[in-house]
């Protein structure tokens, strides 16, 4: 939630239109499972029913955005104490991650597609264009599906380990497996924090496999339409002029120099 807060708009929000920024402060808490009671064809709501998850996610809204002289909001945001609730945050990831798997398994026992996609750990990222709505912007382009970012990646992954241990292809126990995944989260996310890198750690894997598996390497049409974009800014430049021409261009440019000298000469 205090991501949030660092966009100066969301701050407007709550002054303007606290229902709207509280009603944003909710899905970011608890996105995970109204995404997954939709897949699950439960009532979205279902989860609001938690009156003390409801309240203390209120509490900080409310802290968040009201507190004199955003003492709170400060605190939150002093790095020691931002890497302590980061690192809480995964536990609760990857607790969120295993028991989506769990209950995905119990209701659709041969469903591994279902189990596998269940956003348990990446829901608040999933709704971005859905909260981004509530506060009146529309930015398509920042779909999480096309971008996506370290904890989706990280929720997708574990969910597919989950799948895999819970139909008993993986041979390992479920609380070795929470173990291991929480201790992998929990010390990338606290480095990517503390360092403020916004790269992922499966970036060295997806660069060797993608192209094996896909043909290109990821953002391969980013870097295209960069280089397109180049090339086109260069196109006016001294140097682009010496760029080759298609061969039909050629013959246009020179029958057009040629009709020219035809009208000169009468």
């Amino acid at each position: 939630m205090s991501q949030s807060r660092l966009d100066g708009r969301a701050v407007e929000l709550s002054r303007c239109h606290p229902i709207a920024s509280w009603l944003c402060a909710m899905l970011h808490c608890f996105g995970s499972y109204i995404l997954a009671d939709l897949l699950l064809g439960e009532p979205l709501i279902d989860y609001f029913s938690n009156n003390s998850s409801v309240l203390l996610a209120s509490a900080v809204w409310y802290l968040i955005f009201f507190c004199p002289l955003d003492l709170f909001y400060k605190c939150v945001c002093f790095l020691p104490v931002k890497l302590i609730f980061v690192a809480m945050k995964e536990v609760v990831r990857v607790r969120k991650i295993a028991v989506g798997i769990h209950h995905a398994h119990h209701h659709y026992h041969h469903g591994w597609l279902l189990q596998t996609s269940l956003p348990a750990g990446s829901g608040v990222a999933l709704m971005s264009n859905v909260e981004q709505l509530l506060r009146g912007v529309w930015k398509p382009e920042t779909n999480e599906l096309l971008h996506m970012s370290f904890p989706t990646k990280a929720s997708l992954y574990g969910a597919v380990l989950f799948t895999l241990q819970q139909t008993r292809w993986l041979p390992v126990s479920k609380a070795t497996l929470i173990f291991i995944f929480t201790m992998f989260l929990v010390s990338c996310k606290v480095f990517l924090t503390a360092t403020h890198s916004h790269g992922s750690p499966f970036d060295v894997l997806e660069s060797y496999v993608c192209p094996v598996l896909f043909g290109a390497t990821l953002g391969a049409d980013h870097h295209h339409d960069n280089h397109g974009g180049h090339s086109g800014a260069q196109a006016g430049s001294p140097g682009a002029a010496h760029s080759p021409l298609h061969p039909k261009l050629k013959e246009e440019l020179s029958e057009g120099s040629r009709k020219k000298k035809a009208k000169k000469t009468d």
